[in-house]
Order: C-alpha cells, then structure tokens, then sequence
C-alpha cells in the first residue's frame, strides 16, 4: 500500500510542477501544446517501443488477460450506447470520450498499484499491449481518418490503409512487437538512446496536464461537464463493477484472480487521453477533466477493491 500511495504522491507531485510552472509564467498556452507534441510524436513512440521490445507476450493468453479485454470492450459498449443520443460530441469527440471511460493509465499509475495490492507487476502487461497495441492504433486512425475527411481533397482508399503507417505511435509500437517476436537483438546503440528520450514521455504528459489545470477552466466546469461525469463514473465504477461480473459470473474467477481484474479495471484514465486530445484538437477540456478526476476518484475505488477482494 505504501508503495502505491508512492506511486499517486508522484503523479501528483509532477501534475502540480506543471501548474507552478505555468502560474509563473514559464509556459504559456504554446509551451503546454509543445509538451503535448514532444510527448506525442517524440517520446511516447520511442516509450512504447522500449516497453514491446522486451515485454513478455505470454500473459496475452491468460484468462484474466481474456476477462479484462472484455471489460473494456463492455465498458466501451456502454458508452457507445449512451454517448452519441444523450451529448452528440461528435465523431472525434465520441473517440476521446471512450478512451477517457475504458482506456487504463496502466503504466506510471498501474505498474506501482498491480506491485503494491497485487504484488505482481506482470498483471499489468495484457492491458497495456491491449491498449497499445489495439486500442490507441484504432483510435488514431479514426481521428486521423476525419481530419483527412474535412481536408478540402478527397483521399483515396491507400490514403486511408497508409494512415497507421504514418502515426509515429502506432509506428513505435509496430516496430516494438516486431523487435519482440522476431530473432533478433536490438543493439544498445539504439535501445539506450531510445529507452533515453522515451523516458521524457511521462513527464512531459504529466507537466503538460499540470500546466493546462492553470491555463485552461478548472476541471468539472463547463458546457462538457455532463459528459465528463458521464465518462468518469464508467471508469471508476462500471468498468470494475463490469470486470467483476465477467471475471466471477461467466468466468468463475475467485480469489487472486478475480481480484487483479477488478484492480485492473479501475485504475484511472491515462495520461496518454489527454496527450492524444491535444494532437488532434479533439474534447481537450474532456479528456483533461476526466483524466484528473478518474486520477483522484479511483484511489476510493481501488481503496475499496482492496477491503473486499485483498
């Protein structure tokens, strides 16, 4: 627990180093979207193909690595069923929302929780290689698909298969998978420098996140406020609530087993939704708001997991 707590006071602590930073007039609305874009087309590529290249892919075949995919699909299912009739964001704004209620800070926020109430951090990897390795693909792509729609030419068909290719995410992550699987070793002449600059990616999410809390409205205020209650109680409630049900009833999960999925599914939205947001200019306000209540709501939630599973 104590290790966990850690973990939170850190985020928090850097979170809070970008606020000061922009409250003093060291970065301004440009220098946040810069960090936002450093993280997004520099650091995050180069973070998740030093994470692929070494991680175990055995945990993909577990029934709690089964049991978790489903709860995010489940929870995805929920707000697609809710979100489009009830706040009409929009097709790019549909796409943040979703990854705000489903999609798992399973790094620098999981890795410390899965070792600290879970006592194993290899839980966490099944989440992360779902998240990076299908979900942030596929919503890139949806997102930069409409920005290809609204452009004045029309593109053809290879524009739309070439537009994976083309993200520098999705193009690390790629990359990453392929270091893993195939028989070959990457070099330290490039697995050290690029374990280097993807070490900037979480801290340049977090600082730019802290700096938006000051320069943007406060979180929960605002037209979007309804939508953003809306994506935070999925994460913090029915996204664990739904893993458990999946996990115990279809499943039969009991004990450790059941316990680590529920842990899973209510871990707060990661950093990576706002970061995203940013890039293309897509429910900014959302993904920020639902990133920093989900970061505070959920320790209540895993506090509680823990008393009733642990």
């Amino acid at each position: 627990m104590q290790d966990a707590i850690t973990g939170i006071a850190t985020i928090w602590i850097v979170i809070a180093v970008g606020w000061l930073t922009a409250h003093l007039g060291l970065v301004d609305h440009g220098g946040r979207r810069l960090m936002s874009l450093l993280a997004f087309n520099v650091g995050t590529p180069m973070l998740m193909f030093a994470l692929l290249s070494t991680a175990s892919l055995d945990h993909l075949f577990s029934t709690t690595a089964l049991v978790s995919v489903l709860a995010v699909a489940a929870t995805m299912a929920v707000y697609f069923a809710v979100a489009p009739w009830v706040f009409r964001p929009g097709v790019r704004g549909l796409v943040i929302g979703a990854l705000a209620s489903a999609y798992t800070n399973a790094n620098n926020f999981g890795l410390p929780v899965a070792l600290a109430l879970l006592g194993d951090g290899t839980r966490i990897a099944p989440i992360l290689l779902l998240q990076v390795g299908l979900l942030q693909p596929l919503a890139l792509v949806i997102l930069d698909a409409r920005n290809a729609r609204s452009a004045a030419h029309r593109p053809s068909p290879w524009h739309y298969v070439a537009i994976p290719f083309k993200n520098p995410i999705t193009v690390g992550i790629l990359l990453g998978l392929a270091a893993n699987v195939l028989p070959v070793t990457v070099p330290a002449l490039v697995s050290e420098p690029v374990a280097l600059i993807g070490n900037v990616a979480v801290p340049l999410m977090l600082l730019a996140f802290g700096a938006s809390l000051r320069l943007d409205p406060l979180p929960g205020s605002g037209p979007h406020r309804a939508h953003v209650w809306f994506t935070v109680v999925l994460k913090v409630l029915v996204h664990p609530l739904l893993a458990w049900v999946i996990g115990h009833l279809v499943f039969g999960l009991t004990g450790p087993a059941l316990y680590a999925v529920v842990v899973l599914g209510a871990l707060p939205a990661a950093q990576n939704v706002y970061v995203v947001a940013t890039r293309y200019r897509a429910a900014e306000l959302l993904a920020r708001d639902a990133v920093f209540w989900t970061t505070i709501l959920s320790v209540g939630t895993l506090l509680a997991a823990a008393a009733l599973f642990g």
